[in-house]
């Protein structure tokens, strides 16, 4: 799994940076593309990125200020042009379908592929084979949700000393026991997973958060995850405006992934104040002076995402 900056600033866009959306990649996993909110402009981003909107398979959006869903409707209208014709399925807070429909509905845009539209207010929101997906309310000035996404642990590798035992060779046997199957030899010999496969390998665990101020739902969400992804609207000298307007700072952000035991925490959603790199660098520092394994998000570049226990090599 990756994450994919597309936009990372808060309320409007500027020269350097676009608002928010974020791409999760996860070709290994199940070669498709999530997408965590669609600011104005992701559509376009998106051209300049390796992301590939035929592989797009979910959307989740946060909440409904604009700077996270005026680029749905072109996003929408424009996929099946960039080979996006599979079934898309939309999340997002109550009245997400009347946005859509109505945006889609006045323009007469068209799609040709199948699009679901699913309006939760929080809990489980989706589950397969593979993954879970868990939102909570946040504390914003409207509804606002973040995600919980857990990678299900999966089989461990196969013990050739063990498959030899039982002269088991490579071929679709194999496959059968990765996936949880027992089988029988000719012998009659029973064959369990269990008896050939190493220790499962535990899934990983990403938190991509909405605009918040600091609130007990944030640590629900976050609690051992591999990576937690928090607004850092301003550093903390403005910790009162970020109070007013229901935002965290880069402090808070450092606080909540101490206390929720993650791996690593990326810093996004910056105020427009701060215009570049180099004036976000004071917004990294505060952060790491509580949480060293922070990172601040940088638009157009792709994260590899790595378990708690590579990021904390040296923790129990």
């Amino acid at each position: 799994m990756e994450l994919y900056f597309l936009g990372t600033n808060a309320g409007v866009p500027t020269l350097q940076r676009n608002v928010t959306s974020i791409g999760l990649r996860m070709l290994d996993e199940r070669r498709a593309l999530w997408l965590f909110d669609c600011g104005e402009g992701t559509q376009h981003q998106i051209l300049s990125s390796p992301l590939k909107l035929s592989k797009l398979e979910k959307i989740f959006i946060t909440h409904l200020h604009g700077d996270h869903v005026f680029g749905l409707p072109g996003l929408l209208s424009s996929r099946a042009y960039q080979g996006g014709t599979t079934p898309l399925t939309l999340y997002g807070p109550p009245g997400t379908e009347r946005m859509v429909s109505t945006a889609m509905e006045l323009s007469q845009s068209r799609i040709n592929y199948e699009l679901t539209i699913v309006e939760h207010t929080g809990g489980k929101i989706f589950e397969d084979d593979s993954f879970i997906v868990e939102s909570e309310l946040l504390e914003h000035r409207i509804d606002s949700y973040g995600y919980r996404i857990t990678e299900k642990d999966r089989p461990g590798s196969l013990d050739s000393a063990r498959l030899a035992e039982y002269g088991l060779k490579p071929g679709p046997l194999f496959g059968r026991l990765k996936r949880g199957e027992t089988i029988t030899l000719e012998d009659g010999t029973l064959v369990r997973p269990e008896d050939v496969l190493g220790t499962p390998k535990r899934g990983k665990i990403i938190t991509i958060l909405g605009d918040t101020r600091p609130c007990d739902h944030v640590r629900t969400l976050a609690q051992d995850a591999d990576v937690l992804v928090h607004e850092a609207t301003f550093m903390h000298d403005l910790a009162d405006t970020a109070h007013e307007y229901y935002h965290s700072t880069a402090q808070e952000a450092a606080e909540a992934a101490r206390a929720s035991n993650v791996g690593q925490l990326i810093l996004t959603h910056f105020s427009s104040r701060y215009k570049d790199e180099e004036q976000l660098r004071p917004l990294l520092e505060e952060a790491q002076e509580l949480f060293p394994n922070t990172l601040l998000a940088i638009e157009h570049q792709l994260i590899p995402l790595a378990s708690w226990k590579e990021y904390n090599p040296v923790a129990d």
